[in-house]
């Protein structure tokens, strides 16, 4: 376990699936985390079983963004790492997608990857030191899924985004990454019923599905010093889901 005693994460998207695998992971290693959603029941409900502190965010909201790491600075004096996880994944074939559906999707996976990431690193700047984690996907770099023309083309964005943000803040102690899951087992995942998960993990070199949990591992090193000489970069978390030819 990487050790991030005393460092302050923020997670959004933090209340379930991925984003409280990835809370889980950071609070074991020592960091003392704020998870942030728009569910504010289930938040205050996730926040005491972590035993972590809980903000009501919707990233999709510019100002919102940067109240949310304003209070965090507010009361801990300083972030480290933010961990931008909210993303949405709602199936719309591309034939009968509408503008707004498209629109929906973009604004919260990539549009809020912007919003959030900007407000954190209007601090870091200062600090002169971050760990920013953004979690993409192999869908939209790497693989596509038919329905998810719009999700894809938003993790692939997230992706473009990272790469431009690395290099402008490579040489002020920052490092900006992203983990690249396959399928993970999640409230959103087991939606799709037990043939569909089933049919994946025969499919899947592992034949297994992959923990909320494995992507914090992954954020976890990320966001370590160990991984300060690292910026710009993908991990892939799928057990081995891209890799067979046919």
């Amino acid at each position: 376990m990487f050790n991030l005693t005393g460092k302050i994460a923020f997670i959004s998207g933090g209340t379930k699936g991925i984003g409280k695998g990835i809370a889980k992971v950071l609070k074991q290693a020592g960091a003392i985390t704020i998870i942030a959603g728009t569910d504010k029941i289930k938040g205050e409900q996730v926040a005491k079983e972590l035993d972590v502190d809980f903000i009501s965010l919707d990233v999709t909201d510019q100002a919102a963004c940067k109240n949310a790491i304003d209070k965090v600075v507010e009361k801990y004096g300083r972030l480290d790492i933010l961990c931008s996880n909210a993303g949405i994944f709602p199936q719309h074939y591309l034939k009968d997608m509408t503008a707004e559906e498209w629109e929906l999707v973009h604004s919260v996976n990539l549009k809020g990857t912007f919003f959030l990431v900007q407000a954190a690193l209007l601090v870091m700047e200062q600090q002169r030191y971050g760990r920013v984690v953004i979690t993409s996907s192999i869908t939209g770099e790497i693989t596509g899924l038919a329905g998810y023309s719009h999700y894809g083309a938003s993790k692939a964005g997230q992706l473009g985004f990272m790469r431009s943000a690395a290099l402008e803040y490579a040489g002020q102690g920052i490092t900006i990454n992203a983990v690249m899951p396959g399928m993970i087992m999640t409230e959103g995942l087991q939606a799709f019923g037990d043939d569909f998960l089933n049919n994946v993990k025969e499919t899947t070199p592992m034949r297994a599905l992959g923990t909320p949990e494995d992507i914090g591992h992954a954020a976890c090193f990320l966001a370590s010093d160990e991984a300060k000489y690292i910026t710009g970069q993908t991990i892939v978390v799928d057990g081995g889901q891209i890799l067979p030819e046919v």
